[in-house]
């Protein structure tokens, strides 16, 4: 018989014994009353030691009772007992969790959903400058107040890490990277990456260097060649028929210079200080010009013009973006291609589009254009002149627009190279109008 049904038979008996007692003694109400009573005197006694165990001594063994008390009192032991060991393993888990933050080398911060700090390691009171006894439920900007790190959590963009100076020194470089989890909570990681800045700048200040030194050479070379070629009828025939080959590879080393000096101005100097409002119209205009010329006729080059809002930005290093993709086109679209230059709107602000109808690009050669002296197809680069530098200086370009660049391309469909701006880089917009030049 199950421990309920016994307590039902035991509140039975105890009621029939009671109205008994009572009927004979002509007080049968008075007699169940009576029966009734006992029944629930012993279950509040029951009652009073279960409330003394679970407050007094839970981890104790429970008190002896019999029936159903006798089973709840073993199933809140059994559960209870249960519940100590998945709490100890819990916080045996945790602890090793925390010894593993602990002895790791990146700094690792948990911030509420509000970003306040919660919990950090030892590696960010000695990046950031964390304190545990002072600085717990402060919020993350109170304490990292670089504009770039404030901007960057605000925005909740955290795709991409930052990077910045350590707080308490200037002399070390961290990479933060954000991560959401849970309720709108984040996790905060920075890594120490001072040596690896230190080699990133001096490669960046030794190709620049060597490139400022390789011109002088150049432009000896290029002039004596020049001479050479103006008095080529008095020269040696041997002598004559390699003096072109000199010329063309002499032009191809000066255009490579050139190239990593400009990338490495835009790596090295800060943005902003010759943005001014620009006629993109007229930019385009201008590339469109130099690229018939590079063109020599063999491809139809088109400007379309749909957006009249101005752009704010560097005309020159624009001007480098644009010319970068359109001699692209040309230099490697098949004769009678079509490459169209085009300045039109987009829903996040406004774009620049250098569309052709060629040979097109496999997708899996995408995510690797923008790289120095990455190659589709390193045979031809000879055949092109192209320095290999050309995707990866307008990718520099647009980083110091506030811009982005999408390439949108499949074999034998052609490839579409999408500038984006961003609404906060154009000017008051006038009236929309739309022009369109042939080459």
């Amino acid at each position: 018989m199950r421990p309920w049904s016994r307590e039902l038979w035991r509140l039975g008996l105890l009621a029939c014994a009671g109205g008994l007692v009572g009927w004979l003694f002509s007080a049968f109400e008075l007699g169940l009353a009576a029966g009734l009573g006992v029944f629930i005197f012993l279950h509040l006694r029951q009652l009073r030691a279960l409330h003394r165990w679970l407050t007094r001594s839970p981890q104790a063994e429970p008190p002896a009772a019999n029936g159903l008390w006798g089973e709840l009192f073993d199933r809140l032991y059994r559960y209870q007992k249960g519940q100590r060991h998945t709490q100890e393993r819990l916080r045996t888990t945790l602890k090793r969790i925390q010894e593993s933050s602990e002895a790791m080398r990146d700094s690792v911060v948990m911030l509420d959903e509000h970003g306040d700090l919660e919990w950090w390691n030892g590696a960010a009171e000695r990046m950031l400058g964390l304190r545990t006894s002072q600085d717990r439920g402060q919020h993350i900007t109170n304490l990292v107040r670089d504009p770039r790190f404030v901007a960057y959590f605000t925005a909740r963009d955290y795709r991409e890490p930052l990077t910045l100076p350590s707080p308490i020194d200037e002399r070390i470089i961290l990479q933060a990277q954000i991560t959401l989890y849970g309720n709108d909570e984040r996790l905060l990681m920075a890594r120490d990456i001072t040596r690896l800045h230190r080699l990133e700048q001096m490669r960046r200040d030794f190709v620049a260097n060597v490139s400022h030194e390789l011109r002088t050479p150049l432009t000896v070379l290029t002039g004596y060649l020049e001479t050479y070629a103006d008095n080529a009828d008095q020269l040696p025939p041997r002598l004559a028929r390699g003096l072109s080959q000199m010329q063309g590879q002499t032009t191809r080393m000066q255009n490579l210079v050139n190239d990593l000096l400009l990338l490495s101005r835009l790596e090295l100097e800060q943005s902003g200080d010759d943005h001014l409002p620009l006629d993109i119209g007229a930019l385009l205009e201008n590339v469109c010009r130099d690229a018939d010329a590079l063109s020599a006729g063999r491809q139809q080059v088109t400007v379309e013009i749909a957006e009249e809002r101005t752009l704010l930005g560097s005309e020159q290093e624009v001007r480098s973006a644009v010319s970068n993709l359109a001699f692209n086109a040309v230099r490697y679209t098949p004769e009678g291609s079509h490459i169209t230059l085009r300045w039109k709107r987009h829903e996040h602000g406004a774009c620049v589009e250098v569309e052709d109808d060629g040979d097109g690009i496999d997708p899996e050669h995408v995510p690797r254009l923008t790289e120095r002296f990455y190659r589709v197809d390193k045979g031809r680069s000879t055949t092109t002149g192209g320095t290999g530098l050309g995707l990866a200086i307008v990718k520099h370009v647009l980083l110091r627009h506030d811009a982005r660049l999408e390439i949108d391309t499949r074999p034998g469909h052609g490839a579409l190279f999408r500038c984006v701006f961003p609404a906060t880089r154009l000017a008051a917009a006038n009236e929309q109008g739309s022009r369109v030049r042939r080459a």
